[in-house]
C-alpha cells in the first residue's frame, strides 16, 4: 500500500489534501530480510509506518536471549518512538521478518508538525492510544491467562499471523516455550487451527 492511501484511511487525514501534505514528510526505506530496521542501544529518532512487509520487535537480554515484544504486518504504524526509547536509545530491536518497505520520519519533525496542525495532532494521538490498548491488551493476557487461552487471544487478534511468523517467535511473544506453542497447535481442535 501507498503512504497516502495507508494515511487518508485515518478520519482525521482524509480531507483536502491533509494526507497528501502529511505523507510529504515522510521518507521511504527498504529493509532487506534480515535487516535491522532499530537496534536496541543504539541512537533511535524516528517514526515508522510499515507499508510492506513483516517486522519482529524484540528486547535483547545480558545473555543474549531473546523476548519477541511486537509482530507487525504492514500496512500499520510501529509502536512510537517514545515508547520503545529512553533518552533516545532505543530499548528494542526491530528485524525485517520479510524484505519491508517503511516509510520514516524524524520524531522531533512529528512533533512540530502535530503543534502546527489538529489533524496530524489527532491521528498521532489516535496512534499512541491504540498502542497504549494493545500494550494493556497483551499484558493482561499475559497475566491472566493459561497457554491454550493465550493462543486463542493471539489467533483472535492477529487472525492471519500463525501463517507468517515463525513460531518461535509467537511462542515468545506469547511467553510460552517454542515446545509448549507446538503442543497446544496439535492438541487444538478449533477450526482456526
Amino acid at each position: 500500500m501507498d503512504l497516502q492511501t495507508f494515511l487518508k484511511a485515518s478520519p482525521d487525514l482524509r480531507d483536502d489534501g491533509r494526507a497528501t501534505r502529511f505523507a510529504a514528510n515522510w521518507t521511504p526505506r527498504m529493509v532487506n530480510k534480515g535487516a535491522c530496521l532499530v537496534t536496541q542501544g543504539d541512537h533511535e529518532a524516528h517514526e515508522y509506518i510499515i507499508l510492506k512487509g513483516c517486522v519482529a520487535s524484540r528486547i535483547y537480554g545480558q545473555d543474549g536471549r531473546d523476548v519477541c515484544v511486537g509482530l507487525y504486518v504492514g500496512p500499520c504504524v510501529v509502536t512510537p518512538n517514545i515508547a520503545r526509547t529512553r533518552d533516545g536509545v532505543s530499548l528494542v530491536s526491530m528485524e525485517a521478518i520479510t524484505d519491508t518497505l517503511v516509510a520514516q520520519m524524524d520524531s522531533a519533525r512529528l512533533t512540530e508538525l502535530m503543534i502546527k496542525s489538529a489533524p496530524v495532532r489527532n491521528w498521532a494521538d489516535g496512534i499512541l492510544r491504540d498502542e497504549l490498548s494493545q500494550r494493556a491488551d497483551r499484558e493482561w493476557c499475559l497475566a491472566a491467562l493459561g497457554g491454550q487461552d493465550r493462543l486463542n487471544w493471539f489467533r483472535a487478534r492477529h487472525p492471519d499471523h500463525e501463517g507468517i511468523f515463525v513460531h518461535s517467535l509467537i511462542a515468545s511473544f506469547l511467553g510460552i516455550t517454542p515446545v509448549t506453542l507446538s503442543r497446544l497447535r496439535r492438541t487444538d481442535k478449533s477450526p482456526e487451527a
